[in-house]
């Protein structure tokens, strides 16, 4: 029996290496990936409060974040959490490095044209040529009728080196108000390496019909920062990168026949945060435990409605005035930890506490934006 992955980025290599360290499944793996979104090229940052199969990749941990939300700079602990950082050539070194020795998995390098369903498997067809195979995991052409796009997070980012000593290189800034809001909701984040050296993005939400930020109004927001915030000196930019990722609350059908959808197709960006990794690895080992335990990919966890509900209702706020972006970050992080914050983003929260963190929040403001969303 022959598994194909249809991509080779962090959901594909994820389930690769979930796949190879389950003792009790032993089956071909043929993992495909065109090289059009080099996994070298991309880094991930999350948090966790336990131990992972792929913690090796990890190059950067941190136990507290630094917040300038409401007028006021916090560091913030974080109780049982780390903020960790992957970088993607570790992590596709770390990935192989477990699978390639075990004979049975092939990293292909191709174009997947389509994916078809067949009795009792499907058919992917890689530069022209089918490959069989009972199971197909896809994150590269998605399901048939994906939900609709509540907001657009678009990054865009600067590995700079400054003369001034103004980045803790012990705490990275999750998110900084002190840029511009009129046309949409923004913040600045930092992922610090050095005291002179960071990773600098500028971060903005924007409507799904609204245009996108230009290049040169993010570049002169990074600017801005830099100078009139941080008064950070000379500065030379080392690397630039950018991004735009479709958010949305939706839930599409992950299944179609043999086929299981993975990955951002399959809805692991968080739709408020726009965070996947820690949500990817959580989805890899429930589809390994499904293929061991019930003979298929397909008895996962369902997805938290409740949550799912509390993304629409804040993308549809924000969109709708870009000011109550930080109105909801300062409620949800105004305690002396981050950690109640990171276990609600994580959807692994009690009612109780949605309820402490959720006051001081326009409440109706919210009830309205869920019954906008109810109504569609």
């Amino acid at each position: 029996m022959t598994v194909v992955i249809a991509g080779g980025g962090l959901s594909g290599l994820s389930l690769a290496a979930h796949l190879a360290l389950e003792t009790r499944w032993n089956e071909q793996v043929v993992v495909v990936e065109d090289g059009s979104h080099p996994v070298e090229a991309i880094a991930w940052s999350s948090w966790a409060d336990r131990s992972n199969l792929l913690d090796t990749a990890v190059s950067s941990r941190f136990d507290r974040v630094r917040v300038h939300v409401g007028g006021r700079s916090r560091t913030l602990s974080l109780g049982r959490f780390r903020y960790q950082v992957v970088r993607g050539a570790d992590f596709s070194r770390v990935v192989r490095h477990i699978a390639e020795p075990l004979g049975r998995f092939e990293f292909r390098h191709g174009h997947v044209d389509g994916i078809t369903t067949s009795d009792g498997g499907a058919r992917v067809v890689v530069d022209g040529e089918p490959v069989e195979a009972r199971w197909v995991f896809d994150s590269v052409v998605g399901p048939l009728d994906p939900p609709p796009v509540d907001a657009r997070l678009v990054f865009r980012g600067r590995r700079v080196r400054v003369e001034r000593p103004v980045f803790d290189p012990e705490a990275p800034t999750l998110f900084d108000f002190r840029t511009s809001q009129v046309c949409c909701p923004a913040f600045l984040y930092v992922l610090p390496v050095s005291p002179t050296e960071a990773l600098v993005e500028h971060t903005a939400f924007i409507a799904p019909d609204a245009p996108l930020p230009g290049v040169d109004a993010q570049h002169a927001a990074l600017a801005a920062y830099l100078d009139d915030v941080l008064h950070a000196g000379r500065c030379e930019v080392v690397h630039e990168e950018g991004s735009v990722l479709r958010l949305t609350a939706g839930t599409a059908p992950r299944r179609r026949g043999s086929v299981l959808t993975i990955g951002t197709p399959a809805g692991m960006v968080k739709a408020s945060t726009g965070y996947s990794y820690q949500r990817v690895q959580r989805d890899s080992a429930a589809v390994v435990r499904s293929l061991v335990e019930h003979g298929h990919p397909f008895d996962l966890p369902a997805v938290s409605a409740r949550h799912r509900v509390f993304d629409a209702a804040l993308l549809d706020v924000v969109t709708r005035d870009p000011r109550q972006l930080e109105r909801a970050f300062a409620a949800l992080f105004r305690g002396p930890s981050a950690e109640p914050a990171l276990r609600f983003l994580d959807e692994r929260s009690s009612i109780g506490l949605e309820s402490r963190l959720f006051a001081g929040m326009p409440v109706g403001t919210y009830l309205k934006a869920v019954g906008r969303r109810l109504r569609t």
